[in-house]
């Protein structure tokens, strides 16, 4: 019997939704980093074995929105949460329950959709702490299984997985069996982008870019491909930032980001990138919609 469906991957900023898939995929294709609001976008990722195929969707950190890009972001993750096959919920190591993991269990206690949850960064916990987790979640009576696992060293990965085959229905294949994204090459291009300058930025900064993938194009006469693409910020002052003395934090986004981006395209990559200012971006519908978030 061949089973497949669809698997939405929620919980709050930065508990390791996209690192968990990155390493179920074996590619790095949601971006990582310890700032909230990481992803943005609601991303498929296709696992698929002999007998299964599996998408995930890897939504944006459920938190309570500031601006009309943080209303997207919201509405993104709570859009999947009855359009599934299974719900996965993901939690840190936390002794305590916090406010906004009480507000994402009022959200799925009455969905019908299955709920799996996994315990995250259980690696650094003592064995008898994972058991009080455990049993604290289980006390709940929503899961049908509760999972410890350790997103960043592949603990628990595969019983997780054998777990989200017996729950799938039975189902056909819906993308091919070499596809693990459903996200255009531009797109990951911007994101690597996007992703370095998370990393390398001060905590104001990065939350208002946005990364354009302009033109990716390669070159007959060598195994070299140009991309250009320009970071957009919010504020003069954050274009300074993101520029650097003598360009040299720019030049640190992208030499970091090139590297990356050779190893998705497997190829030497002249990566050129522009600062624009498109002010208080997130806070105008229009241009909040312009740059994709609809």
């Amino acid at each position: 019997m061949y089973r497949s469906g669809f698997v939405t991957v929620i919980g709050r900023p930065n508990v390791g939704k996209s690192t968990l898939l990155n390493k179920v995929i074996g590619e790095k294709i949601s971006i990582i980093s310890d700032k909230p609001q990481t992803t943005r976008n609601k991303i498929q990722l296709v696992y698929t074995e002999e007998d299964c195929q599996i998408v995930f969707l890897d939504t944006p950190g459920i938190q309570m929105p500031k601006n009309k890009l943080g209303e997207y972001m919201l509405k993104v993750s709570k859009s999947t949460l009855e359009e599934v096959d299974i719900v996965t919920y993901m939690v840190d190591n936390s002794m305590e329950i916090g406010k906004l993991d009480n507000y994402i269990i009022g959200e799925i206690k009455d969905i019908s959709t299955p709920i799996v949850l996994l315990i995250n960064k259980c690696d650094q916990l003592k064995d008898e702490e994972v058991e009080y987790l455990v049993n604290k979640y289980s006390q709940m009576g929503l899961f049908e299984k509760i999972i410890p696992i350790s997103a960043l060293n592949g603990t628990n990965i595969d019983e997780y997985i054998e777990v989200m085959k017996k729950l799938l229905p039975e189902g056909p294949q819906y993308f091919p069996e070499d596809m693990i994204t459903d996200q255009p090459e531009r797109f990951i291009i911007a994101e690597i982008i996007r992703e370095k300058a998370l990393l390398n930025l001060d905590e104001e900064v990065p939350h208002g870019i946005f990364v354009e993938v302009e033109k990716v194009k390669g070159r007959e006469d060598k195994d070299l491909i140009d991309v250009f693409a320009t970071i957009y910020c919010e504020k003069e002052s954050h274009k300074g930032i993101i520029i650097g003395k003598g360009g040299r934090m720019l030049r640190a986004i992208g030499k970091s980001a090139r590297e990356d981006i050779e190893r998705l395209m497997a190829s030497k990559i002249n990566l050129q990138l522009w600062v624009k200012v498109e002010k208080d971006w997130r806070d105008r519908e229009n241009k909040v919609r312009y740059f994709g978030y609809k």
